[in-house]
Formats: C-alpha cells, sequence, structure tokens
C-alpha cells in the first residue's frame, strides 16, 4: 500500500521545476508510504516516478520503488497488493525468471516482461500501477476492476502527470483548479465525485478496470481489460439455481477463498468489526485458519452506550465467539467534533461520508498495526440493501400507473406511496421523471436532491453545464454498458443484477471504496475488502442472480459461512445501518455552515447528508 505519482513529458522537455514538484507531490502524500520513499528518471529526463511505500510484503529494501529492470530498462511504481503474487511468482520461476526480492511489485514488473498485457487477466488483488517501457517508449496505467485503489492523471501540454490523490496533484503541478461542474453536480445527486470525473477540471480519474498507454504520439484511449458489469450481465444469462446445501458451500468456498488470499502479508493482519453479519461473518472465517488471535476494532460512541443503538455488545459477543482480541474504540462526541476538521482536510474529494473510518482507522492505527481487512461490499454483493426488493416493486408501479389516464399526478402527490413502499413523499414526484427505468429509481433512492433542485443551489450555470455533463440519471446506466438494465431469464434475475451492478458501479465505487482509502492512507492503515474481489465475483454472481432458496434471501448464507455460525441474535437483527451522528456533531464543530442561508436545507428534520452534501459542493465551488 503506498502512495505514486510521476510525469512523462511525452512532447516537450520538461521544465526545471518539474522534479521539485514532483518531489513536492510525492512528500505531500508521506502518511500514504511513510516507511520508504524513491525516485527514478530516464536518462532523457523526460519520465520521472516517484513512489511512498507502507511495507506491507517483503519488508526488505528490496521490495522498495519505483523498481528497475535492468535488462529492459522497464521502471515500475505500484500501490496495492498483489494476493496470488507467490502463485505468478512460481509461475515465472518455473519459465526460469530470477528474482531479487519477494515483493509483489516485482512479480507485476516481471509479469509485464513475460505476458505483455495479458498479466493483467492473471491478477487477483487492488491495486494501481505506473509502468515506464522503453522499447514501446510508453507509460502504462492500470487500476484494479473495481476501483479499490485510485489513480488520477492530467494531460498538460504534452506532459502526462499522474497520483495517488487529487489535492496533491493539482496543487503540486499548478493546474486547473477551477471545480469540474459535473463533479459538484454529482457530489449534490449522490453525496460524492463520480468516476471519471474529479474535483478539478483538468484531472481525471482512471475508470476501474481500465488501462491508458501513453507514448511519444501522446494520450491513448483508456481501454477496458476487466468489468463488474459484464459479469453481472453474464450472470443474468445463465443464472444457477443451487439447492440449499449447494448455495451454502458456493458461498463458504468463494468467501474462504478470498479471506485466506486477502491474509497475505508479512505484517499482522487484523480486522474492522460491527454488529453485522459482513465484518463477522469475515472474523469467523479468519479466525478458522488461525493459532493466534485474531485483533478485532470496532467503533463505539459514548453517547450512545447502554441504548439500542449501541452496536458494541454485538461485536463484542461476535469476538468472543471467535477467540478475536477484541478493542472497542470509544468515541466522546467532544472528541468526534474536534476531529472532524482533521478528516476534512485529510479528504482528497468531497464527500458526506467516511468520517466513522477516519475515526476507526486512527484508533486502530494508534495500537501499532498496518493492515486490517473491512467488510466493505457485502451488502453489494449478496443484496443486503433493502432497494433490491423496492426499485422493482416500484418499477412495476410506475409501469401500471403509467397505463392509467390521471394516476401519475396522484403519484406525485405521493398518495400511500411513503408508507407502502418506504419511499418519501418528496421524492414521489420524481419516479414520474425518472423511472420507470432502473437506472432512474436508483437515482430516487439513493440521490441526496433530485436534479430539478440544483439550481436553487449553485451557480446555475455551473448546474446546466453539470448536467449536460452528467445527463441523469443516464450517467448511471452509462457505466452498465447498456442503456437499461439486463436481460435475464426472468425479470427477478435481471433486476438483481442490474441493480447490483449500480451499486458496485456507484455507492460503492465512488463512495465506500474511495472514502475507505482516504480514511484509512490518512493514519497509514492498509484496508482490504475479501467481500469486494473480482474473482469472487465471478464465483458467485451466478448463484446469487437466481431465486434463493428458502430460507436463505440476502445475507443468510454469508452468516451461515463460519463455522460456527454467526449468533442468530446478530443475523436477525434488522438492518439498520451504522448510525453515526454526524448532524450533532457538524454543529458542534461549526464547520460547513453554508446550508443555514437556504431554507430547505435550514428546516428541521433536513437530513444532514444534504446539508453537508450542499456544504461541501459550495466550498469546493469557490
Amino acid at each position: 500500500m503506498c502512495g505514486l505519482s510521476g510525469y512523462f513529458a511525452y512532447q516537450r522537455s520538461p521544465a526545471q521545476s518539474d522534479a521539485e514538484r514532483l518531489e513536492r507531490l510525492s512528500q505531500s502524500m508521506h502518511r500514504r508510504g511513510p516507511d520508504a520513499d524513491g525516485a527514478w528518471a530516464s536518462g532523457d529526463g523526460r519520465v520521472r516516478l516517484a513512489h511512498r511505500r507502507l511495507a506491507i510484503i517483503d519488508l526488505s529494501s528490496a521490495g522498495n520503488q519505483p523498481m528497475l529492470d535492468p535488462d529492459s530498462g522497464c521502471a515500475l511504481v505500484f500501490n496495492g497488493e498483489i494476493y496470488n503474487f507467490q502463485d505468478l511468482r512460481g509461475e515465472l520461476i518455473g519459465a526460469g525468471v530470477q528474482f531479487r526480492s519477494e515483493s509483489d511489485a516485482e512479480v507485476l514488473l516481471k509479469g509485464y516482461l513475460n505476458w505483455g498485457e495479458g498479466l493483467l487477466q492473471r491478477l487477483r488483488g487492488m491495486f494501481a500501477f505506473a509502468l515506464w517501457d522503453p522499447a514501446r517508449r510508453g507509460l502504462w496505467l492500470v487500476r484494479d476492476p473495481f476501483g479499490i485503489k485510485p489513480l488520477y492523471y492530467a494531460d498538460q501540454a504534452g506532459r502526462l502527470i499522474f497520483s495517488s490523490q487529487v489535492r496533491p496533484l493539482r496543487e503540486a503541478f499548478a493546474l486547473d483548479t477551477a471545480p469540474a461542474p459535473a463533479a459538484l453536480v454529482g457530489l449534490l445527486l449522490m453525496g460524492s465525485v463520480p468516476d471519471p470525473f474529479t474535483i478539478s477540471r483538468g484531472i481525471h480519474a482512471l475508470s476501474a478496470g481500465h488501462a491508458l498507454w501513453v507514448t511519444d504520439q501522446g494520450l491513448g484511449q483508456p481501454a477496458a481489460y476487466a468489468s463488474v458489469s459484464a459479469l453481472w450481465r453474464e450472470a443474468a444469462r445463465r443464472p444457477e439455481n443451487l439447492s440449499s446445501e449447494a448455495l451454502l458451500e458456493r458461498v463458504r468456498t468463494a468467501v474462504a477463498a478470498s479471506v485466506c488470499v486477502h491474509q497475505v502479508a508479512d505484517v499482522p493482519v487484523g480486522a474492522f468489526l460491527s454488529a453485522g453479519i459482513d465484518s463477522g461473518a469475515l472474523v469467523g472465517l479468519i479466525a478458522e485458519g488461525r493459532t493466534a488471535p485474531l485483533q478485532t476494532f470496532t467503533l463505539g460512541f459514548s453517547r450512545f452506550r447502554g441504548t439500542g443503538l449501541d452496536e458494541v455488545s454485538h461485536a463484542e459477543s461476535i469476538a468472543a465467539r471467535y477467540g478475536a482480541h477484541q478493542q472497542t474504540c470509544w468515541i466522546s462526541d467532544a472528541e468526534a467534533a474536534a476531529d472532524l476538521p482533521k478528516a476534512l482536510l485529510d479528504m482528497d474529494q468531497p464527500s458526506v461520508d467516511g468520517f466513522n473510518t477516519w475515526l476507526v482507522s486512527k484508533q486502530t492505527a494508534a495500537m501499532g498495526v498496518k493492515v486490517v481487512v473491512s467488510g466493505v461490499g457485502g451488502d453489494e454483493l449478496f443484496g443486503g440493501y433493502s432497494h433490491f426488493a423496492q426499485l422493482p416493486q416500484w418499477r412495476r408501479l410506475v409501469q401500471r400507473l403509467g397505463r392509467v389516464p390521471g394516476a401519475l399526478p396522484q403519484l406525485a402527490g405521493g398518495l400511500g406511496l411513503g408508507s407502502r413502499f418506504g419511499l418519501v413523499h418528496a421524492k414521489a414526484a420524481a419516479l414520474i421523471r425518472l423511472g420507470p427505468d432502473l437506472a432512474g429509481l436508483y437515482l430516487v433512492r439513493r440521490g441526496l436532491f433530485m436534479p430539478w433542485e440544483l439550481p436553487a443551489l449553485l451557480d446555475a450555470d455551473l448546474v446546466r453545464e453539470g448536467l449536460a455533463q452528467l445527463q441523469p440519471p443516464r450517467f448511471l446506466s452509462d457505466a452498465l454498458g447498456v442503456d437499461d438494465g439486463f436481460a435475464g431469464d426472468s425479470d427477478a434475475v435481471a433486476h438483481y443484477a442490474t441493480i447490483a451492478a449500480l451499486e458496485a458501479n456507484n455507492y460503492l465505487r465512488n463512495q465506500l471504496l474511495r472514502d475507505s482509502d482516504w480514511a484509512s492512507m490518512a493514519h497509514s492503515l492498509e484496508l482490504r475488502t475479501p467481500l469486494v474481489d473480482f474473482q469472487l465475483l465471478r464465483e458467485l454472481a451466478p448463484a446469487l442472480v437466481a431465486p434463493r432458496p428458502p430460507g436463505l434471501s440476502g445475507k443468510r448464507a454469508l452468516a451461515l459461512a463460519p463455522q460456527p455460525p454467526l449468533p442468530e441474535a446478530v443475523i436477525d437483527r434488522p438492518k439498520s445501518g451504522f448510525f453515526v451522528p454526524m448532524g450533532d456533531w457538524l454543529e458542534q464543530a461549526s464547520v460547513l455552515e453554508d446550508w443555514r442561508h437556504v431554507p430547505q436545507l435550514a428546516r428541521p428534520g433536513c437530513h444532514w447528508s444534504r446539508r453537508m452534501a450542499y456544504a461541501l459542493a459550495s466550498e469546493w465551488a469557490g
């Protein structure tokens, strides 16, 4: 886990100050890699790579980067982990390749020299890397299939610059700091900036599962080599209807394998543990293969201690069940309010989420831990969110009412809809404008604001430009690679696959994974996600899209995967999400207060996430 940066002056000589700028950029990412730093430049100075290292695999200096191959002249900087590197290393050794280190980075470098771009089909892990190949006079940028690890780039007057973070990149190289309209609009709509946009006009995110070549001829087009949506689409075409026993065995085998490879490290690996099924199941499966107790970390809020909102007791019961060494990190309101401004400064791009991860990462890193696993991604994979059931209901309702004259205006008034379908009345009219396509319904369900609300919040011209770039809800369906939804052997199968792909391409990628990265790396902590794994998705998607056997809906199969399974008290708990009193903390910290002068946000009962999204958009808009 590291911070990488560099540039390739593909059509001009670099400026004298460029090396200093890159050094400043790399140093500003010190917390991403406090263990070592390095830099490399080509003979003509047109290519320069820099790296900050958090040493996890092969702790010796042999694993430091930039990593060079003396025979080919290739140079690599890499952020992330290749979990199957030992298997790949064995293949390469069998082919006569010699290694100088025990690192996964060298496996990437040697793998490219032996398999070329076919290397990408062999990798299992989370990664972003840049590889310079002098034979092609090209720089190769690559990002993992889910987009777990970030990679940003800017094309500036014949020079390609890249980095693991947006803020240091734009500051070090004096890039266009004007906010990208699509980013601000996306932030207000969904609570985060949608890839491939970033908060800065001139900086782009390399899309998940894509690779990009930059040569003397200039930038190529990002090319997809792996697609989460394509896996869900294929699963919808060929669902596997399994018996209860077969489904349980499939889930247990696949998740246990993912858990196993996510333990690969030369330092101890701990785990975040909440009261939920996702992290609890991971802890149970990890414990099966360990002789020493697993160290687990739970975030508790003092104000909820002993109340129905306190999840600590459930988490501690899970830890006790699997013999884990549990650490509960209690956070007071005063401490949270004092830390919130610090977290906002660490935030690489605006987001309404991530503070809870920042808090627990701070506490975990303070105990000397460098790597943790997290249960993020379980709801998106196993259909744990209520809208996996709600959105198909809404779609059928809108389609049915659309055939009845005068029915849709009644729907706009929310007659009976709020209580029956769990939809707030204020969004009822959005179904008319955005439904019945699943992408539109997803925006209604997930959206903080609706598109037509935005001109009253930000500059009208900026909003107009941002909406034209995103074309909501078009930007959601574009990520699927189809206009709306996937064909399947039944509506239920197609609906599940489509909603799962929408979640993976939007909420999971742009919010949960991105927030997990900046919030953990702010404390030099590597966060791993065994339930967000391309191989795991390939193995489970065909079984999960099919109708589940009785008693195995939602995440129950995951809960039963460990031996012994999770306690019934945990499995049967109503899903409530991880409640964070952000509204009160925002008030106490006296930050992001711009919302107070907006009547619709100042009303009592307005959710804090809407206020925070607006305040962040206003702040980043300048």
